[in-house]
């Protein structure tokens, strides 16, 4: 069904006038003594997801070619997702509700794409059977939306034919394929005689006109992105030889004639690869080439690669930021968003020059068009479309031209209830510059004056990833509760270039840890936090890195570690993305073994005296939970406080909410067991232990 509704949370009219804002219902979570509001005491773990579920999460947007149009997906509060689109030059703006779900029930829907024209809206749906996804076409003008595709397998990524005539989509196919989540997806048991076949992903190109398909990548190469030619006669895609989950890091980049199925390497890269990126005349293909530690996590440099099979040149080469999602405008004009120390960023390359990267816009928020940080731009890059939040802000969507843009939706998104002020910090360590935020709490959680307050510091994982100030609702529920938040870009982190993306390649743990206890040592001198209620917490390398910091120092009180890795040599035998690693060791395990040994907290395990908590997934694929057990069962036989929750048939990352749920209130009442007001005050200063 295509339908016309009243959708709440729109900007008002030029000129209308809005009404003053209804006290938050952070203010109804928290109570206030009788006859004075001197001090609030500290809100419950519930009222505060309570106060953040009320907020809006926007998963993708998408402004038409023509600039006319804007389209978006968004969770919706009773379940599933919601699709939404509306005509932004209107009198009076209205949405649409583009849906394929019968009345009354919650679907899936996702993976929006305008026509070429600017009036039809590809989509995946689950409408016709839950839990498996078809390709739909809405038609905005007749208001009917049509299932094109009927695949028994998963699909993913539809996109349209610059034609118009047909839609590619990466279609799972093979043994396991109905059973295939992705690595970071809970793991099908394996029981009997383990296979060695994969399930392989390949492009499919289907007419519109008639439903038909006929698959155009070869059959032993897994795909994993692909794009489109301008004259809609060749597919540029990464791809490599199964198994797809594990081979990622190893893919490369191939182009395929559509009518013949004639498939060619057309890029051999030395690190990974994504984004795949035409240009306006189908010469040359864009790349993000760079050091990745994670399939979906992008991060690197703007490669340009000639179709004739000419050298791949390094458009952004020495460049102090990280590029991560692109769009190819004009010939002089290739636009990235970027990662720029511990911001945003849109800038743009002229791939006919070997000039330096302008940038068009930098703030300390993230944007985004469709998970990465960038954004969606019309055919002639005039008019964008983002997703804005910040630390202090919940998401909505903004339209404009590149930083100028209007507000769209007016969904709630302020949270300076929930916390203070957010501060860039910069430090030196072995001599290198790094950055982090230093998070604050409200003003009503502040400590009184000479008193000091806790803080969690909070190891992204990755390691190829970074912080920008996002909505981040496990900071916030720290900072709701009194607690300063830091989150360290420490080396090896997005956002100053290739070289320092690598910098911890062959020394994981070390040089990061110096980074982020030097930082530890900045907020002291800056910010009034109690060296004697420090914690730490991470999931996956952060889950390793909170593991690594309590067996090398004793300055953090607290610490939970989530889906980290404590034995890198068991890892390295029973997890299922291992490609990955050899870029940063340098070697397999069995070539070089001290490399893994000395990186693996198990090894450091007498030295440990910090309280922790182990948190883990089932069926983590990832990380398996024999990481947690191993580290657990350390902790207890040494004495050490701790305890080690498995949740049940999740993988590398919850997806079941009453476990999200679970997790978070298990981290805040760790750290608040752990790091009690008027805990006895210790040295400020504790160097590394020694070895």
């Amino acid at each position: 069904m295509l339908a016309l509704v009243a959708v709440l949370g729109f900007a008002a009219p030029a000129g209308a006038q809005e009404s003053a804002p209804a006290p938050s219902a952070f203010d109804l979570a928290v109570s206030v003594p009788r006859g004075g509001a001197a001090k609030s005491s500290k809100p419950s773990v519930e009222s505060l997801l309570g106060v953040m579920g009320r907020t809006t999460r926007f998963k993708q947007v998408a402004v038409s070619p023509d600039g006319e149009w804007l389209a978006w997906v968004e969770v919706a509060a009773t379940g599933g997702t919601l699709i939404q689109a509306m005509e932004l030059g209107a009198r009076e703006p209205k949405a649409l509700l583009v849906s394929a779900c019968p009345e009354g029930k919650t679907c899936d829907e996702s993976s929006i794409q305008w026509s070429p024209a600017g009036r039809r809206l590809l989509f995946l749906s689950d409408g016709h059977q839950r839990g498996r996804t078809q390709v739909y076409v809405a038609d905005l003008k007749e208001g009917v939306a049509t299932k094109l595709t009927s695949f028994e397998s998963p699909i993913a990524s539809p996109r349209w034919s610059p034609d118009g005539a047909s839609v590619g989509v990466l279609v799972m196919q093979g043994e396991g394929a109905a059973q295939a989540l992705g690595p970071r997806g809970p793991g099908a048991r394996e029981t009997g005689v383990v296979r060695e076949s994969h399930p392989m992903q390949r492009v499919a190109v289907v007419s519109v006109a008639e439903g038909s398909h006929r698959f155009v990548t070869p059959e032993q190469t897994f795909v994993y992105e692909f794009a489109w030619s301008p004259d809609a006669a060749r597919l540029a895609y990464t791809g490599a030889p199964p198994p797809g989950d594990a081979s990622w890091w190893l893919a490369k980049l191939h182009v395929v004639e559509t009518a013949s199925a004639r498939s060619r390497v057309l890029y051999a890269p030395k690190w990974q690869l994504t984004e795949p990126t035409w240009s306006p005349d189908g010469k040359q293909v864009a790349v993000i080439e760079g050091l990745m530690s994670d399939h979906g996590s992008n991060g690197g440099d703007v490669m340009l690669v000639p179709l004739d099979g000419g050298k791949a040149r390094n458009l952004t080469a020495g460049m102090k930021a990280t590029a991560m999602s692109l769009e190819w405008v004009s010939s002089r004009s290739l636009v990235f968003g970027a990662q720029v120390r511990g911001e945003s960023a849109v800038a743009t390359v002229d791939p006919t020059q070997q000039g330096e990267p302008r940038v068009l816009w930098k703030g300390a928020e993230r944007i985004s068009a469709r998970g990465q940080v960038g954004l969606s731009l019309s055919r002639d890059g005039k008019v964008s479309a983002v997703v804005r939040e910040s630390f202090s802000r919940a998401q909505n969507l903004w339209v404009g031209p590149v930083g100028e843009w209007e507000r769209v939706t007016r969904r709630e998104e302020d949270l300076r209830a929930l916390v203070g002020e957010a501060r860039d910090l910069t430090w030196k360590s072995d001599g290198a510059e790094v950055q982090g935020w230093l998070v604050a709490p409200p003003p009503s959680m502040m400590p009184p004056p000479g008193v000091r307050a806790p803080m969690v510091t909070m190891v992204h994982g990755g390691p190829a990833a970074g912080v920008v100030p996002g909505f981040r609702p496990d900071v916030l529920m720290f900072t709701a509760r009194g607690y300063y938040v830091f989150l360290p870009n420490y080396r090896g982190s997005f956002g100053q270039g290739a070289e320092f993306a690598q910098a911890n390649r062959r020394d994981f743990g070390f040089g990061d840890l110096r980074d982020i206890l030097s930082g530890v040592d900045a907020v002291l001198a800056r910010a009034p936090v109690d060296p004697a209620r420090l914690g730490v917490t991470g999931w996956s390398y952060g889950g390793f890195m909170a593991m690594w910091a309590v067996t090398q120092t004793q300055r953090f009180r607290a610490a939970v570690a989530g889906a980290g890795i404590s034995n890198w040599q068991s890892y390295y035998g029973t997890n299922r993305i291992d490609a990955w690693m050899k870029p940063y060791f340098g070697a397999s395990l069995y070539d070089e073994p001290e490399i893994y040994t000395r990186s693996s907290p198990i090894n450091s395990m007498k030295l440990v005296r910090t309280p922790t908590l182990v948190l883990h997934g089932e069926r983590d694929l990832e990380v398996p939970v024999t990481q947690g057990h191993e580290f657990h069962r350390a902790l207890k036989e040494l004495g050490v406080k701790t305890q080690l929750v498995v949740y049940a048939d999740e993988g590398h990352t919850l997806r079941k909410p009453e476990h999200v749920v679970d997790r978070m209130r298990r981290t805040v009442e760790w750290m608040d067991a752990h790091l009690p007001s008027g805990s006895a005050g210790g040295a400020a200063r504790t160097s590394l232990l020694p070895r």
